[in-house]
């Protein structure tokens, strides 16, 4: 069983930073993608970044040179670096965690393909204000 719990959240200001960090409790951490999800008041939930064991990464475009996604396996982490905080991006942030699936394809899956994912954080707080 692996669970996932995130910290780091908070209020920030437009063009402000965050970062946001994930524990992962289990042995074969190393093995997963690990993901980070965000989930604005009235909207559906949208994938935001993922990294695999050897660090490859996807981005959705909108953040793309604003935030980074990292893993410390010897730590069983993954952050999310977030800079130039924009106020549409307040958003109640999961991390998640999935054995198969790769990063760029969990950044193409549909909504209906979330519930398949393997595991998810109870989610952190994070308010942009303007």
């Amino acid at each position: 069983q692996v669970q996932l719990v995130e910290s780091g959240g908070g209020l920030t200001q437009a063009g402000g930073s965050l970062r946001l960090s994930c524990a992962v409790s289990g042995r074969t951490f190393w093995t997963y993608t690990m993901a980070w999800f965000r989930q604005a008041p009235g909207k559906e939930r949208e994938f935001v970044a993922a990294i695999n064991w050897s660090d490859g990464s996807y981005y959705v475009d909108s953040v793309k040179g604003r935030f980074t996604i990292s893993r410390d396996n010897a730590k069983n982490a993954v952050y999310l670096q977030m800079n130039s905080l924009k106020p549409e991006e307040t958003a109640v942030y999961y991390c998640a965690a999935d054995r198969q699936t790769t990063p760029q394809a969990m950044g193409v899956m549909p909504d209906s393909g979330y519930s398949g994912i393997d595991y998810w954080g109870q989610g952190t707080q994070v308010t942009v204000s303007s």
